[in-house]
């Protein structure tokens, strides 16, 4: 007989049981999913249909004992991150079959060994530059831009960006709730994700799609996957395929990555900028709190505002930091203003500091008490250029690191 495994489990196992195969047309993740629950009948000594049999009484606890016992023996053949994976299959099972096991069963102490991946620019880039094709040239930035799930990306259609994506500058992405954790249901209802492609990604995803039009002969449409196999007939990725691709280019680059690590670098970006949890919460596509209409346009715009403060720690494809189109049009305008000045003035950088601020304290003979009106230099980083120059601050140098020296 042949043996069972993660590729064959569905035809050789699944298929035999109706219920298990109902219970697969609401997961993504089919083929895991079905492995795990294969695993835990294996060692029940039981079918689906008898593991659901223990539940025909709703009062009878013996469907939870037995998931609880699998739980603490200490078994060979399971390591515990299995065995917490497989009680989460089996509760799932039970779940969607109208017999939900007790919230308490199948507690498995699952601690993560080790930490996450530390992601740094000079890693990610390396993977960019070891992609082998276009698609997985685009996927990188596209992942650690926008923070969407594994399980959303290969779902993702064209007509989830906003119209016109291509002439803005950030392109929001608008995803419903049935794409999203939990589908849309229960807590889940009305959850939608609102989040953006900095411009290094979506100058990578304009060059995906065109090298893949070549490749089907026509345009894409809206109705289109975004994520398509590279080889004719060029079927949308399946979840096993993005994440065995994802393996690949990882073990290729010997850069430990996963499309989780991602998120995590979304979310880190976001953080960074003090975003509120609420704005967090929509960029990432989780519950909001206290809100009941979040995403109206102007919502949606003020996010898009919010997320250019984190668009330089996001991109990483060149070593010098990409500047926004904001700051950039503020330093084009302040390049034309120093040609207006003397060399003289700008040697002391009068003009370009002190005295456009307040001339008074520039001319005073003694510094003022608090210090806030004195002559003063910083370096600071791009991401706070525009703050700065709001502040009444001047560029007066930038550095080859890309940060700026500005003086007040």
């Amino acid at each position: 007989m042949e043996k069972v495994t993660r590729k064959n489990v569905i035809a050789l196992w699944a298929s035999k049981f109706p219920e298990v195969q109902l219970w697969l047309s609401h997961l993504q993740k089919k083929a895991e999913s079905a492995e795990r629950l294969y695993q835990f009948c294996e060692w029940a000594g039981k079918s689906p249909t008898e593991l659901l049999a223990l539940k025909e009484n709703p009062a009878s606890k013996e469907a939870e004992k037995l998931l609880d016992r699998f739980c603490a023996e200490e078994l060979a053949d399971f390591t515990k991150a299995m065995k917490y994976q497989a009680a989460i299959q089996v509760k799932s099972f039970f779940k969607w079959s109208y017999r939900a096991l007790e919230k308490a069963a199948g507690i498995v102490g699952y601690e993560k060994i080790g930490p996450y991946n530390a992601l740094s620019k000079e890693g990610l880039r390396k993977l960019y530059n070891r992609a082998f094709n276009p698609r997985d040239r685009a996927l990188i930035p596209f992942v650690t831009s926008t923070g969407i799930a594994k399980e959303t990306l290969v779902s993702l259609l064209w007509s989830h960006f906003e119209q016109n994506w291509e002439t803005e500058e950030l392109p929001c992405l608008n995803i419903g709730s049935e794409l999203l954790k939990g589908h849309g249901k229960g807590k889940y209802a009305g959850v939608r994700q609102i989040t953006f492609l900095t411009p290094e990604a979506k100058r990578e995803l304009l060059v995906y799609k065109d090298w893949m039009e070549d490749k089907l002969s026509r345009k894409l449409v809206p109705s289109d996957h975004i994520w398509l196999e590279t080889y004719a007939p060029h079927e949308p990725l399946s979840y096993e395929q993005l994440g065995n691709n994802i393996v690949n280019l990882s073990d290729n680059a010997k850069v430990p990555f996963s499309l989780h690590d991602g998120r995590r670098w979304v979310t880190t970006a976001l953080e960074s900028t003090g975003i509120s949890s609420n704005w967090a919460h929509k960029i990432r596509g989780r519950k909001v709190r206290g809100e009941e209409s979040p995403y109206s346009q102007p919502s949606i715009e003020a996010l898009r505002k919010k997320f250019r403060e984190a668009v330089p720690l996001l991109e990483f494809t060149s070593e010098a930091p990409a500047v926004s189109k904001e700051v950039a049009d503020l330093k084009a305008k302040f390049e034309e203003f120093k040609k207006t000045l003397t060399p003289e003035e700008l040697a002391v950088g009068k003009r370009a500091g002190i005295q456009l601020r307040k001339p008074e304290y520039a001319k005073a003979d003694k510094p003022c008490e608090d210090g806030s009106h004195c002559p003063e230099f910083r370096q600071i980083s791009e991401a706070e250029i525009l703050a700065s120059l709001q502040s009444g601050w001047t560029i007066v140098k930038e550095l080859s690191n890309g940060q700026v020296i500005v003086k007040r």
